[in-house]
């Protein structure tokens, strides 16, 4: 197929409708049977429950990996120990910790999982209203994510709860942190600095301060039961072409991504909180130094001298995203597509309008999804509320 043809056909309006579709068709069903199972099931076996929601879990994240993976044709040069990834990656507990600078950059985390084998049992910390988003927040509520709501009197507890929830959990589960907690945008960084320099806290020029009370509530709940932190450092060439946006993403455009990651057993992690605060704070120090000599020299080790050097290497992609797009597409879209038709053809202005408003629901729960991700429309959380850290 002509190169522009197939350019036209990943940014046309008409398949993007029909991605969603298939998305938000099979998610509502995934979702009513996660429903069952968690009223159900879960009451008597926690661990089947957890087991069969892995799938059921994986059938929707993979989807939108697929769009990194297949859809998109992104890259993903991993910078990681290769004995380490053998020995450990996805066959343990782990806390993955990521820096939080673009839209895109929890989907480029969930294509790691996914190459790990680790998907199905993804996790992470969340806005509590998220729980009531259709899809990815029912699906979420449903896999016991931690939900915030960013008032750590109130939160702190929870924290406690659900972590040790996930502990136990008889799969390996990676739990997402984003310790600055919110995305990293002009004016938050503004503000961080100006915190920083009030408060005598280190002076990050490519990430905000972290937040580290979470990550300290969280720790008692996974000591001897969650056996490493990963620590992550998500960075992308400016000069790239593509911007990594889940627009972009959807338009088919590739992204670069460059992860670096490296395995700390948790015995590392010091038990006082005065030491614990101090070691994410450090673990961002060095983030800093890594995306300031990949920005300014190319080279993620030109300016730390503490981190031993790795080569990146490109991990393959798995067949199970475009399988599991493929089998949906073919169980949604004719049904739904065939319906449509039989309304729009009906010559009745009363199933047109029918038809025309299950399309309309379709385009805004898509542009809804995008606008969550959309960093221009990212909540003022870190602007307003560095109080204390």
């Amino acid at each position: 197929m002509d190169i522009s043809i197939l350019e036209t056909f990943k940014r046309s309006r008409i398949v993007h409708l029909c991605l969603a579709i298939t998305f938000f068709t099979s998610g509502i069903i995934i979702n009513i049977v996660q429903c069952l199972l968690y009223y159900t099931l879960r009451s008597y076996n926690k661990d089947l429950f957890r087991k069969i929601n892995w799938y059921l879990d994986y059938s929707i994240y993979s989807q939108m990996v697929f769009l990194g993976e297949w859809w998109s044709g992104s890259k993903l040069f991993l910078y990681v120990d290769k004995e380490d990834l053998k020995k450990y990656y996805g066959k343990e507990h782990g806390y993955l910790i990521m820096n939080h600078a673009n839209e895109a950059d929890w989907l480029l985390g969930w294509i790691l999982l996914e190459r790990v084998k680790v998907l199905g049992n993804a996790k992470a910390y969340c806005k509590r209203a998220i729980q009531y988003m259709p899809v990815l927040g029912w699906a979420w509520k449903f896999s016991e994510y931690v939900f915030l709501e960013r008032n750590f009197q109130k939160d702190k507890e929870n924290i406690h709860r659900q972590v040790s929830e996930l502990s136990d959990y008889p799969d390996p589960m990676w739990l997402l942190l984003y310790p600055e907690g919110t995305r990293f945008t002009e004016e938050k960084h503004k503000a961080s600095l100006e915190f920083s320099r009030k408060h005598n806290q280190p002076e990050l020029k490519y990430h905000l301060l972290p937040r580290t009370k979470g990550f300290i509530a969280s720790l008692p709940a996974m000591r001897g039961k969650v056996s490493a932190i990963y620590d992550c450092l998500t960075v992308f060439k400016e000069e790239d072409p593509n911007k990594p946006s889940m627009i972009n993403l959807l338009n088919g455009k590739p992204v670069n991504a460059h992860l670096y990651i490296r395995r700390i057993p948790l015995e590392e992690v010091p038990e006082s909180e005065e030491g614990q605060d101090k070691f994410i704070k450090d673990l961002f120090v060095i983030k800093d130094k890594m995306k300031e000599g990949f920005l300014k020299h190319g080279d993620l080790f030109a300016l730390v001298d503490n981190v031993p050097r790795v080569e990146a290497v490109i991990t393959q992609r798995r067949y199970y995203s475009l399988v599991n797009v493929v089998v949906w597409a073919f169980v949604v879209l004719i049904p739904m597509i065939s319906y449509l038709l039989k309304l729009f053809l009906s010559g009745q202005l009363f199933y047109f309008s029918i038809g025309m408003g299950i399309i309309g629901i379709f385009l805004y729960l898509m542009n809804n999804l995008l606008n969550v991700s959309d960093i221009k429309k990212s909540s003022s959380y870190g602007t307003n509320t560095l109080k204390n850290n």
